[in-house]
């Protein structure tokens, strides 16, 4: 192994700021972690443009019957696992929709497997056994830009024809090369040197909420900005949705659990049944109409009267 490449890279870099941290008071350790947090938005920033083409290309993919998948290893594929984890009660899709895939597999998730992480093939049989098809997204993760199971992932999934795309905190990162579009928040030395679940993991998770919630967004998961496709599966969640019909079709709480009833508890009728005065039976058609796209569904409504 060349040590000496890992060692340029930024991750890998003391940092000057934090050197007598080990001699530092317990809040002036707490001030330089924050400190050095705030760094990490203004490098995902310089991302953006590139994110957006991200997000464009997996909703294509999404819309055309595709699923996504995130692929790393370490605190990058435990991210990725959370980000997807958080998909199905939040916007109501199948758990197959957003997946992700973590070197070592599940019990990596608790137990770390880092062994896994250096071997490319493991990552290209890992997605056959999910099943990747040409129509899928894979974005590969990993804060130092060069896990050779996330490489190997991205490898096949460009040799099947499936959109690839890489997010890393380090530049000129070697994933970069093995995908068709590349995320480089470069979120520079750590507070602790390599410890990269600190900006490198926070840079990684801020940067997932955002693919996966303009990805939602974008597929009609969120009207206003409220998540009419959440599934009132428990008490609390019942709650959450009556009040997302109440503030969007201006009604009590009363009004708003029976709407909910009539609806079949499926949020997104329940609103136009609201605002329209319609019955579940239209409110499907006009969804369905929409591709449900909620504020598309009001607008078709509208113009047929």
């Amino acid at each position: 192994m060349n040590t000496s490449n890992i060692k340029n890279l930024e991750t890998e870099l003391r940092n000057p700021h934090t050197q007598t941290i080990d001699s530092m008071n317990t809040l002036d350790i707490l001030t330089a972690i924050n400190k050095e947090d705030m760094t990490v938005p203004a490098a995902i920033q310089k991302c953006l443009p590139l994110l957006a083409e991200m997000v464009n290309e997996i909703c294509s993919r999404l819309e055309d019957g595709g699923r996504l998948y995130y692929v790393g290893a370490g605190t990058s594929g435990r991210l990725g696992v959370l980000d997807a984890s958080e998909c199905p009660p939040t916007y109501g899709v199948s758990p197959l929709l957003v997946q992700g895939i973590i070197a070592g597999g599940d019990s990596a998730l608790r137990v770390s497997s880092e062994g896994t992480e250096d071997n490319p093939q493991q990552g290209r049989s890992d997605l056959i056994k999910a099943g990747i098809t040409k129509k899928d997204a894979v974005i590969g993760l990993a804060a130092s830009g060069r896990t050779p199971y996330v490489i190997g992932a991205l490898d096949y999934a460009n040799s099947i024809g499936a959109y690839t795309g890489a997010v890393s905190c380090v530049s000129g990162a070697q994933i970069s090369g093995h995908a068709r579009i590349a995320a480089e928040a470069v979120t520079g030395p750590e507070v602790i040197t390599g410890s990269t679940r600190m900006k490198a993991g926070t840079a990684q998770k801020m940067i997932l909420n955002m693919i996966s919630t303009s990805v939602m967004i974008k597929l009609g998961k969120v009207y206003e900005n409220l998540m009419v496709d959440v599934q009132p599966s428990n008490k609390k969640l019942l709650l959450r949705a009556a009040s997302i019909v109440r503030e969007c079709a201006g009604c009590g709480e009363e009004e708003a659990l029976e709407l909910l009833a009539a609806s079949g508890n499926h949020v997104k009728y329940a609103v136009f049944m609201g605002i329209t005065g319609c019955k579940a039976e239209e409110a499907e058609t006009y969804l369905k109409q929409a591709k449900g796209h909620l504020r598309l569904a009001l607008d078709i409504y509208k113009e047929h009267f």
